[in-house]
């Protein structure tokens, strides 16, 4: 019996699922259990702007698997234009859902990405959550680009580990590009999650739970990092709501003509 269709929303350009962190353990852990090379994304603003620039990368996220509503602009979005339903999937919170949903069905799992420092707290914390979970494989790639030969060995590692979900934490565009390119070529169901380590490992300040409702967590981030997140924030942030604005717009008038 097939699986039931993912039901999706375009948003400038990319669809974006109407989905659950429910519907995202389940289907990842079915994959999982026959050994699918599956993707799965968490779109924020900057996913979406980044996409909106680069056709080739918005192409890569429409022919993921899952592209979940990540931010809370993106859930405002979904409910704008009618999915009345539509709630926010967060990368972090997933990836804790995953974690429990592994350990019960005994499915082996991965961490790609990150620095040595951070993936050693990570373990430390995921192992005194999960003690049955079966951690099969992490690594923290280096810096520089890969070899073709690096490559090929990272890809014999992850598949003699039989890790089958795998967790990729490089930051956007990096970690989605780095998994669509290993799609078909490693058995996992890979999930591109952004800073989820750092946060999880507590080795980077998480904004707190009222301000991530009101749709602020940009903000704290931006303030927390504002050398890095600066350019991200301040320029993708106002052509978002000004590109949605317009579609917004013509969905109105749609619905009324």
């Amino acid at each position: 019996m097939s699986e039931p269709e993912i039901r999706t929303r375009d948003i400038l350009g990319v669809n974006i699922a109407i989905s659950s962190y429910a519907e995202v353990a389940k289907r990842s852990i079915a994959w999982a259990a026959t050994g699918d090379s599956r993707v799965v994304f968490y779109a924020n603003v900057h996913m979406i702007m980044e996409a909106r620039d680069h056709p080739d990368f918005r192409a890569m996220l429409n022919a993921a698997d899952m592209v979940n509503s990540d931010g809370m602009p993106l859930v405002w979005a979904l409910r704008g234009l009618g999915e009345r339903t539509a709630k926010r999937v967060y990368g972090p919170d997933a990836t804790e859902v995953l974690l429990a949903a592994a350990e019960d069905a005994r499915i082996p799992v991965g961490f790609y990405g990150g620095d040595s420092s951070t993936l050693a707290t990570l373990l430390e914390r995921v192992r005194r959550r999960h003690p049955q979970l079966n951690i099969a494989y992490v690594k923290s790639p280096p810096f520089h680009p890969l070899s073709a030969a690096e490559d090929e060995e990272i890809v014999r590692e992850l598949s003699a580990s039989g890790a089958r979900i795998l967790f990729v934490g490089l930051g956007c565009p990096k970690q989605e590009r780095w998994i669509m390119e290993h799609r078909g070529r490693i058995s996992a169901v890979m999930h591109g999650v952004g800073a989820a380590f750092d946060f999880l490992a507590g080795t980077k300040p998480q904004a707190p739970r009222w301000i991530m409702r009101a749709g602020l967590e940009w903000l704290f981030r931006l303030a927390s990092e504002p050398g890095r997140l600066a350019d991200r924030y301040l320029r993708n942030n106002p052509r978002f709501v000004m590109m949605f604005v317009q579609e917004w717009v013509r969905f109105v008038a749609a619905r009324r003509s």
